[in-house]
């Protein structure tokens, strides 16, 4: 039993858990910043949350992950790419993207060829059957996409994007580390 809520560990939920921390780590530990603590906890289970829906319901019934379902994406989207190129618009190491890519082309997904740069570069680009294969597995998460985004008004999902762009944006007036 935690003498300070009443609670025992077992008992906490999330949002509870969330308002002990933001406590504890104010009142015991002097850390006065709870507001931020509370936001980023709240933005990262949010990513979690709706990232795991997303794997579960759309891209492993399919056979694939989440990571292998990004490198797809951009490589629909964005056309023939080399893997740095790729790794940087989806958000993954330039390893991540090269093991992924070993793998999706084995699934007759996706193709290496060779880069026009240098000897050494490769291009990765979809196979007919990755096409086809996003079409279904995008119309699937669009879908979900929208089920989730109906929860918010049109205002409210603009005002959220705004927001999330505001706190993406204000990252150059301090030291982030960022995956490119």
């Amino acid at each position: 039993m935690d003498e300070r809520d009443g609670r025992g560990a077992g008992e906490l939920d999330f949002w509870s858990f969330v308002d002990l921390a933001g406590g504890r780590l104010a009142e015991e530990f002097g850390f006065p910043h709870r507001l931020a603590t509370r936001l980023l906890l709240t933005l990262n289970r949010a990513s979690a949350i709706v990232t795991y829906d997303l794997e579960s319901t759309v891209h492993r019934p399919r056979g694939h992950s989440w990571a292998g379902f990004r490198l797809l994406f951009v490589t629909w989207l964005a056309g023939p790419l080399e893997p740095g190129r790729a790794a940087a618009l989806a958000g993954m190491s330039r390893a991540a993207v090269s093991n992924l890519a070993k793998t999706l082309v084995a699934d007759g997904m996706l193709e290496r060829t060779r880069g026009e740069r240098d000897g050494r570069s490769v291009i990765l680009a979809l196979t007919e059957r990755g096409r086809a294969a996003m079409l279904e597995i995008f119309a699937a998460q669009h879908e979900r996409e929208k089920q989730w985004a109906d929860v918010l008004s049109e205002t409210e999902q603009r005002m959220l994007v705004m927001l999330l762009d505001k706190l993406i944006e204000g990252r150059t007036g301090f030291d982030v580390r960022e995956r490119s």
